[in-house]
This record gives structure tokens, C-alpha cells and sequence, in this order.
């Protein structure tokens, strides 16, 4: 069993930057891929980015591609996302998550643990 916490969500205008965390207890932390997605309003969830265990290789949705830079500090068994350049529809709740694969989890179906989300609501 796995178990993800984020927090660092909140409100913030369009164009400002915000970092999410997420500790992870349990299950290995090193052993696995992990990855953050986002679930905006009346849409489904979404993949934002992964990071490969030992965090040699990141993953970006073209949508968050130059603006948002996820890592991991596995020996304090957390992920981070931060994000710079906010934009209205970056309005989402955020995920953390993970899988069974140590190199990448893009989909939703690969996903074996969620955390519960933390809310990031973005101004105009």
C-alpha cells in the first residue's frame, strides 16, 4: 500500500507560480515512476507530468511543457510540481500519483495509488 498526501494548493492570479507537494508513505518511494494529473472542472482527469525513478527522465503534457518542472527528493520520499506562468485554465484539482512501472505512468488506467488532490484555482 501506498499513500500520497499533496498539499501546497491555493488561489493565485494568472501569471504567478505556485509549488505542490506530495509525501508518499508506505510502499518504496525509489522503486517507482511517479507522476501528477489534474482534474478541472466538468472534465475528466488528465496526465500533467511524470518523473522516472532516480528522476532521470521527466515527462511534460504539451499543455503545462515549458511552464511547470516536476522532481523528486527521494531521500524525503517527495514529488513536487512547480509551476510558473499560471493560467486560468490551469484551474484544477492536482494528484498526485502512481503505478506499477519504474519509468514512466501517463494514463489513468496505469494508476494503482491516488492521493486525494489539493486545489489550485487560478485568477483571471
Amino acid at each position: 500500500q501506498m499513500y500520497l498526501t499533496e498539499s501546497g494548493g491555493g488561489l493565485v492570479h494568472a501569471g504567478g507560480s505556485l509549488t505542490l507537494s506530495c509525501v508518499s508513505s508506505g510502499r518504496s518511494f525509489t522503486s517507482y515512476a511517479m507522476a501528477w494529473f489534474r482534474q478541472q472542472p466538468g472534465k475528466e482527469r488528465e496526465f500533467v507530468a511524470d518523473i522516472s525513478r532516480r528522476g532521470t527522465i521527466q515527462y511534460y503534457a504539451d499543455s503545462v511543457k515549458g511552464r511547470f518542472t516536476i522532481s523528486r527528493d527521494d531521500a524525503k520520499n517527495t514529488l513536487s510540481l512547480q509551476m510558473n506562468g499560471l493560467k486560468p485554465e490551469d484551474t484544477a484539482v492536482y494528484y498526485c500519483a502512481s503505478g506499477l512501472n519504474s519509468m514512466e505512468v501517463r494514463t489513468v488506467a496505469s494508476v494503482i495509488y491516488w492521493g486525494k488532490g489539493t486545489l489550485v484555482t487560478v485568477s483571471p
